[in-house]
């Protein structure tokens, strides 16, 4: 029998328990050996909840309890998280989390953790909710030069992006209905600011080059300037605008950011909308290969931790090791990127912008407004221009 714990009681908490109990039989089946959850840590009591009899709240009765085998970190942050879940790979148990934001922070030294106990520390939640890429990229990907990463991670954002596309409403609009619905928190600076995009492609970057990718250094823009007018535009010009994470390869440095992108209707990601992630990766021999699925979600989480609970059950004693180490990875300026940029200005500065982007296209545009498309220049060359010119409403990214 293997026993499991889980480590936080909330929505992708109770999830695991219930994709545990729920495909018990089929699970079993696929592990070979009967499953159950015995304990789940939580410091709320649940009077009337059908596990109530498995609420505890010392995590040492877990990490004491040789029965247990396998935990299932759902808590978040890594106040708790991360001392709980050392304490538990060093004492062989192994641990399967959706905490981005732990392995973004600690995942080289937990791995290496849980390799010196012959246990394992799997993560395929952090990154896209349901949506199979870690595994992917540690195992059918193995072989391959991973050339670019370039996703849709957040289903917050992309769901606000694509109501203010569709319907032309205002941020501020679709962020309180995004909150209703559930899918953005009362405090939503995380997922708006492009915060929790970031630290997924740091984690996904992380595994690309092996080395370590400090999401603190990755340049990152969120949605919060983007206005209805923004779409109107994107139209104009037959695009769309998603929140992007990017990583590519360099010539051995990784350039990688995070920020709203106008991108065309023939683009693999344009068609990704509402609560929906999707990645996008290139190899130097598999070439292109995307993965698409709910990003986020307690049941499509929950069945990404579980799918990692039955690899640890399979592999019981054994260490399942990626490549990433302590070792930063070497760093490209993202400002020697090579983009054209989609530019908002007020009409009065329209002379100086045709003097001063004399290659750009023209966009047209609202009462008030003069609008263009530069040719394609590296960013610290669109910089220095942009700096100088006055009265700058808003500016966009192109991703071709």
């Amino acid at each position: 029998m293997i026993k499991v714990a889980v480590f936080g009681y909330g929505t992708v908490g109770s999830g695991v328990v219930d994709v545990i109990d729920d495909n018990n039989e089929l699970i079993s089946k696929r592990i070979g050996d009967d499953i159950c959850v015995k304990y789940i840590l939580d410091i709320r009591e649940f009077p009337g909840d059908r596990n109530e009899s498995k609420i505890v709240h010392d995590v040492n009765v877990i990490l004491d309890d040789p029965e247990v085998s396998i935990i299932c970190e759902t808590m978040g942050g890594t106040k708790f998280a991360y001392p709980y879940t050392k304490s538990a790979l060093e004492k062989g148990k192994s641990v399967c989390t959706s905490n981005k934001e732990l392995v973004a922070a600690y995942g080289p030294e937990l791995l290496e953790t849980a390799k010196a106990n012959n246990c394992s520390y799997l993560f395929e939640a952090s990154v896209g909710g349901g949506i199979p890429i870690i595994r992917p990229m540690n195992t059918s990907l193995a072989p391959e030069h991973i050339e670019k990463i370039i996703g849709i991670l957040n289903g917050t954002t992309n769901y606000m992006l694509t109501k203010m596309a569709r319907e032309g409403s205002n941020y501020d609009d679709v962020l309180k209905e995004a909150q209703d619905k559930g899918y953005a928190e009362r405090n939503p600076e995380a997922d708006v600011e492009g915060y929790d995009a970031c630290r997924k492609i740091a984690i996904l970057s992380s595994l690309m080059t092996g080395k370590t990718v400090n999401y603190e250094n990755i340049y990152t823009e969120g949605i919060t300037k983007l206005t209805a007018i923004d779409f109107e535009y994107a139209a104009k010009l037959d695009r769309s605008i998603k929140l992007l994470a990017i990583a590519e390869d360099r010539d051995g440095k990784l350039a990688a950011m995070v920020a709203p992108f106008m991108i065309g209707r023939e683009h693999p990601l344009n068609g990704v909308n509402d609560v929906f992630n999707a990645i996008y990766v290139t190899g130097n021999k598999v070439d292109d290969v995307m993965f698409y699925g709910k990003g986020a979600g307690m049941l499509p989480t929950a069945s990404a931790v579980v799918s990692d609970v039955v690899e640890c059950a399979r592999n019981m004693g054994r260490n399942i090791s990626f490549a990433w180490s302590d070792e930063k990875a070497p760093l490209a300026d993202f400002k020697d990127n090579e983009r054209s940029f989609f530019v908002r200005i007020k009409q009065n500065a329209k002379d100086e912008a045709k003097e001063m982007f004399a290659d750009a296209k023209e966009v047209e545009g609202v009462s008030g407004e003069y609008a263009f498309v530069t040719a394609k220049m590296s960013e610290r060359e669109f910089d220095d221009k942009i700096v100088k010119l006055s009265d700058v409403i808003n500016i966009i990214r192109i991703e071709e």
